[in-house]
């Protein structure tokens, strides 16, 4: 029941259990696979890997059925049968012996031992064979663990043959004349050397000893002797090494079993001695959870044995063990039945005394229940469960007194945890009387609730967890009478962890019965609960329709959740009081916004924050509401009311929360409130605590530099927000118009901020001039975009602003749809003739964009945003003057889209891909010039828009290569497409490679098409020469390109212009280069180069031999070795007299040795192949005139 998981969710993360793909399966559909797996394991176990292929294939068969196992039951006998058919032959080899067993303990694994254990053979015949296999077993060996812990598994089915074991003796004398051991100390030698081993072996050989020493035989002779030993062993081990954990461990696992499957009056006399013996061992204290676990397995069944087996006639219950009983229409025969079946037991109890040891037991559980381990707690709860339904009633309510002091805020969760695991377990069973659920119901609500900071994060969702549980048990053991006084306090709490717990799993363990269950269920289903956004703003409005409901859950919301520890939290809380309020909008304005204004000044910051923001929610919708009524806005409000919202701001500035990192949080909040109440028109116009509000704005967007990075997205977003709510509502008069004074001090100070040194600033009030309404931008409207311009524009001191100028092509098309277009209008006040070409040029600029720095490729956040400006800007004068679009700006547009489209970063790809398809396919009313409109929705049809995955390589590439047979696309496709295709990521260059060399190998029947692909090709090149950004790439692309064989129709005309041109572009591009990496790519170019005939081939020789004593060792190995392959690929390029030769002296040289040894063996390469020798360039000297007085120091 520990539910701390926590799952990331839709609207902000996702939760990882929110939804569960589970493969339902209806029967063991592999089985005759299985048989042969089974059947072929005689020929498979000799070689390794035939062997690794079939134990891999069986376990990946088994694992599916791991929450399914029952559907192997049918098939269980036939497997175990076939492959003990295998371990009983004499021929079969050990390593075949093995491989049969591991096929048993995997199917063991997944059915469970104790299903498995009783198809085991175990007829008389079995015993001195499986006792000879495992007298050859080594325990130390760690390959064959599988092998023992099924013989073991066997043995103990083996030994309840109902046959005296001295039997199987005979005569002990061997043929030798040397004595042998009896079979009972065989077995029992086996068991005790099987539990001290560290392996899975010891949990076999603990339920071995379970079964055998509880035979009557073995009893009588040897149970004394071997609980003396094992409790020996016990005092002599420390569970402080390694070694002596091992021994504790098998110590205990065979005391719980043997103490859970004896017979009570043979384990009784023991028991008390085992008990003082555990208490000596302190496992409490232990940090081994498993040591721990098995403590309290073994103290639960020593309780067990030290009262008698009875139910308690005194427990609670429900219905009878009857079917049809419970059937009946008339309760009446129900409970006469119950009162018979208590008469019954009441005359047959005896009274008896409770052994002391008894407290010292439930002492115990009671600690463990405690522990800091989920699976300790767990067993302590039911082992407090399984006493506490032998004890009498007293005694059993002394239990449970008890256990309620668990529920105590000095208690850790833990406690709280293992308390309510073990009020279910009470309850479930019966034990917990109705007259006790007036005390634990309380405890149950706090639990429901229950949530504690540490340090970043909260403890406290398995408890929440854990109490669902309770309610679930409560539900089931009781009759509905003994609840309905507690009914609505449950219900509310239910429905209310149902709908807000942080938390999935308790969301999901909270979705259970009660009043407009099926209502309520229908909404708040185990799926619609698992994300939390749907929660708290949809299904939380639904259940506080219902009048039960709506009072609790505001007061949840108001009471635990606007204060809590996360953000996430908080607000979600305060919109859900939003959408709640229409639901109590007196109870909203009355009782809850003035219990939340004192909170909103007060000192902790988490409340503060949340207190605020729900302030602001809840005026907003009390607002909504009066004006739907068509009521005042001032409607729900008193003026006590009003005037403490005003006093937030000016509380908080004088008492400077605004700074530090609470300010972080204030900020944002109080601009919130701003929106707000200027959304909800409220009665301030000319109150002087709109300056503050201004203030407040202005400084959040000014010190965006002082606060974290990750709360500074958030203050400006809300701070522009505000500002364009606050600027609507409190600075238009009657006529519609700004006051001339307020416009020209607003405008003229961002504008002069967008050239602060300060990148943020910049960002912040490039927004906030994207986000003046209209009034306000009238007649400053190319002042505006001057100066946002400037803000897109690279300059060496600014380089790495790429977030603000991002923020100013975002700006520029706010404005534009702010101020909207007419073509023959004034540039002072629209988008019309005189600015659109402006306008498109600053956008077109950003396309361009491809700084990168420390964080990597940030021009791509400036690409992105300017890529959705230029769709919107589009988009608004097609639809209002579609003749201010020129051809040429829509042909530019279009083909940067094509370029990003091709381009590796699957993010800015697909953010391209769906621009693209948006302004194709716009028909209200269509985009026009748009070149090849016809072959691009032939490519991209209409239908396809909202399914095509541009983040999938696979579906992208195949699709955009196609536009390079377009013209007007062909260059700046081919450009993105360099970059992806000479890339590092494996998927994006193995789909975007495969695509070109398809629509390659489309053109190869083509001599146009491919000349004019070639002369695109060079282009690009020529175009982007020394611009690593694209030039190493595209050398990666062209060396596929040539290895692939694209350009073969060149190869047989000599001095071709392709070839020669492209040699030219190479050989400049690595001129006086150093980066590695071009270096190498150009290498395979020239190797590809000397496919061509002419009188290239040598400049291309000439060249690799250059390289071949490059000063970086590494390219000179990479170019021998590459000049290797070529030689043997291209083998008519050189005399196949000297071939040999040539390749041996590549092969054989170390080309990392010193230049001196390397350039004696490339001139004799050189020699070999007819190519001049490159000569080396002596060093210009510089000498200064005689009597110049020169820094250089020249001698």
């Amino acid at each position: 029941m520990d539910g701390a998981g926590r799952e990331p969710e839709e609207g902000e993360e996702r939760e990882p259990g929110a939804i569960s793909d589970r493969n339902i399966l209806d029967s063991f559909t592999e089985s005759r696979e299985v048989a042969e797996l089974i059947g072929n394991l005689r020929e498979v176990f000799g070689e390794l890997v035939t062997r690794e292929m079939a134990v891999e294939r069986f376990v990946g068969i088994m694992d599916k059925y791991q929450e399914q196992p029952h559907l192997l039951d049918r098939h269980l006998e036939g497997m175990m049968n076939s492959l003990l058919e295998i371990v009983r032959d004499s021929g079969s080899p050990p390593p075949l012996v093995h491989l049969a067993f591991k096929f048993l303990y995997i199917i063991t694994k997944v059915r469970g031992y104790k299903r498995f254990l009783p198809l085991f053979p175990h007829e008389v015949r079995d015993l001195q064979p499986v006792l000879d296999m495992l007298a050859k077993q080594n325990p130390r060996d760690t390959e064959t663990w599988e092998t023992r812990y099924m013989l073991l598994l066997w043995l103990s089915m083996i030994c309840l043959i109902p046959f005296d074991l001295a039997r199987f003796d005979g005569n002990l004398v061997s043929v030798e004349g040397q004595a042998r051991q009896p079979t009972m100390d065989r077995i029992l030698e086996i068991a005790k050397c099987y539990l001290v081993v560290s392996d899975k072996a010891r949990d076999a050989a603990a339920v071995l000893v379970s079964k055998f020493i509880v035979r009557p035989d073995v009893r009588q002779s040897r149970m004394a002797d071997f609980l003396d030993w094992v409790l020996s062993m016990l005092s002599k081990s420390s569970s402080q090494t390694m070694e002596g954990t091992v021994i504790v461990n098998g110590m205990l696992q065979a005391l719980a079993q043997l103490f859970k499957h004896g017979k009570r009056e043979d384990c009784l006399p023991y028991a008390a001695t085992v008990l003082e013996c555990l208490d000596n061992c302190k496992l409490s204290g232990s940090n081994q959870m498993v040591l721990r676990k098995l403590g309290m397995k073994l103290v639960q069944r020593l309780g067990l044995t030290f009262v008698k087996p009875k139910v308690a006639k005194w427990r609670y219950q429900r219905g009878c063990r009857s079917l049809a009983a419970n059937l009946q229409a008339q309760g009446a025969a129900v409970q006469n039945q119950r009162r018979e079946v208590a008469a019954a037991e009441a005359d047959d109890d005896e009274e008896y005394d409770i052994p002391g040891e008894i407290e010292n037991v439930v002492e115990q559980l009671l600690v463990g229940l405690k522990d800091k381990d989920t699976i300790v707690r767990w067993s302590a709860a039911k082992g407090i469960g399984r006493i506490t339904g032998r004890l009498p009633k007293e005694l059993a309510d002394d239990v449970i007194g008890s256990l309620l002091d668990c529920f105590s805020f000095q208690e850790t969760d833990n406690a709280w945890h293992g308390g309510c695991l073990a009020l279910a377990e009470l309850g479930r069973r019966g034990l917990l009387l109705p007259s006790r659920i007036s005390d634990v119901v309380p405890v149950m609500l706090k639990a429901l609730t229950y949530d504690e900071k540490r340090g970043a994060c909260s403890v406290g969702s398995n408890v929440r967890d854990a109490a669902c549980y309770v309610c679930w048990a409560f539900a089931r053991a009781y009759e509905p009478a003994e609840l309905i006084p507690f009914i609505n306090h449950i219900s509310s709490a239910l429905v209310i962890a149902a709908v807000f717990d942080r938390d999935v799993n308790c969301r999901r363990a909270a979705s259970g019965t009660f009043p407009h269950g099926i209502d309520i269920l229908t909404a708040a289903d185990y799926f619609a609960v698992g994300n939390r956004v749907n929660c708290y703003l949809t299904i939380s409005v639904y259940i506080a329709g219902f009048p039960e409901y709506t009072q609790p859950m505001i007061d949840h919301l108001v009471n635990m959740k606007i204060n809590h520890w996360d953000s996430v939290i908080r607000e979600l809380a305060t919109k859900a009081l939003h959408n709640i309020t229409p639901q109590a909008p007196e109870y909203m304005a009355n009782v809850v916004l003035p219990r939340l204004l004192p909170l909103s000044v007060g000192s902790d910051l988490h409340t503060r924050h949340g207190a605020i923001l729900a302030c602001a929610e809840i005026t907003h919708a009390l607002c909504k509401l009066a004006q739907e009524n068509n009521r005042s806005v001032t409607y729900y409000f008193s003026e006590k009311s009003l005037e403490g919202l005003k006093q937030i701001h000016q509380e908080l500035c004088s008492r400077q929360l605004y700074r530090g990192l609470g300010g972080e949080l204030m900020r944002p909040a109080v601009c919130t409130l701003i929106e707000k109440l200027s959304l909800s028109k409220m009665p301030f116009r000319g109150d002087p605590i709109i300056g503050g509000w201004q203030w407040l704005i202005n400084d959040s967007l000014r010190h965006l530099t002082l606060v974290s990075s990750a709360a500074r997205q958030h203050i400006k977003e809300s701070a522009v927000s505000a500002l364009a709510a606050l600027c609507n509502e409190f600075y238009i008069n009657e006529r519609g118009e700004a006051d001339p004074a307020l416009q020209d001090e607003l405008v003229t100070q961002y504008v002069s901020e967008l050239q602060n040194a300060e990148e943020m600033i910049r960002c912040g009030f490039s927004r906030a001039l994207g986000a003046l309404p209209r009034f306000l931008l009238k007649g400053r409207l190319q002042q505006v975009l001057e100066g946002l311009k400037k803000v897109t524009v690279i300059s060496p001191e600014d380089v790495s602003f790429a977030e603000s100028r991002r923020d100013a092509l975002i700006a520029i098309a706010k404005v534009c749809q702010t101020v909207g277009v007419e073509g023959d209008g004034s540039q002072q006040e629209h988008v019309c003739r005189d600015n659109v070409d402006q306008i498109y040029a600053t956008l077109l600029t950003g396309v361009t964009d491809y700084t990168t720095d420390s964080r990597g490729d940030v021009g791509g956040w400036v690409r992105e945003a300017a890529m959705t400006s230029l769709m919107e800007v589009t988009l608004l004068l097609v639809q209002n003057e579609a003749e201010l679009i020129h051809a040429s700006v829509c042909k530019q547009i279009m083909c940067w889209l094509a370029q990003q489209s091709a381009e590796k970063i699957d993010k800015f790809r697909a953010h391209a891909g769906s621009v693209f398809l948006t302004l194709l396919h716009f028909d209200q009313p269509p985009v026009p010039h748009i070149p090849h409109r016809a072959e691009l929705e032939r490519i991209f049809p209409r239908w396809e828009k909202e399914t095509l995955n541009w983040n999938a390589a696979s579906e992208a590439f195949p699709r955009i290569t196609q536009l390079l047979g377009l013209p007007a696309y062909q260059y700046h496709v081919l450009l993105g497409l360099s970059v992806s295709v000479g890339g590092l990521t494996e998927t994006t260059l193995r789909y975007s490679a495969q695509s070109l060399f398809d629509y390659m190998k489309k053109i190869q029947g083509d001599p146009s098409a491919l000349e004019g692909f070639c002369e695109t090709l060079l282009k690009v090149f020529e175009d982007n020469l020394r611009n690593d950004r694209v030039s190493v790439p595209l050398l990666t692309m062209l060396d596929q390109m040539l290895a692939n064989g694209c350009f073969d129709m060149f190869t047989e005309q000599e001095n071709h212009p392709f070839p020669v041109k492209l040699f030219t572009l190479c050989k400049e591009e690595i001129k006086r280069s150093k980066d590695i990496r071009k270096l190498r790519s150009s290498i395979g170019v020239f190797c590809g180069l000397i496919q061509f005939q002419g009188d290239m081939r040598e400049k291309v020789f000439f060249q690799l031999f250059l390289l071949l004593c490059h000063p970086f060792p590494i390219i000179r190995k990479t170019t021998a070795s590459q000049v290797y392959e070529m030689l043997l690929t291209y083998g008519d390029v050189v005399d196949a007299a000297v071939v040999e030769q040539a390749m041996a002296i590549l092969s054989d040289t170390n080309w990392e040795a010193e230049l001196p040894v390397v350039r004696e063996r490339r001139n004799c390469l050189c020699d070999l192949l007819k190519v001049p020798r490159p000569q080396l360039v002596p060093k210009v000297r510089w000498e200064c005139a005689p009597g110049v007085l020169c820094s250089w120091r020249c001698p």
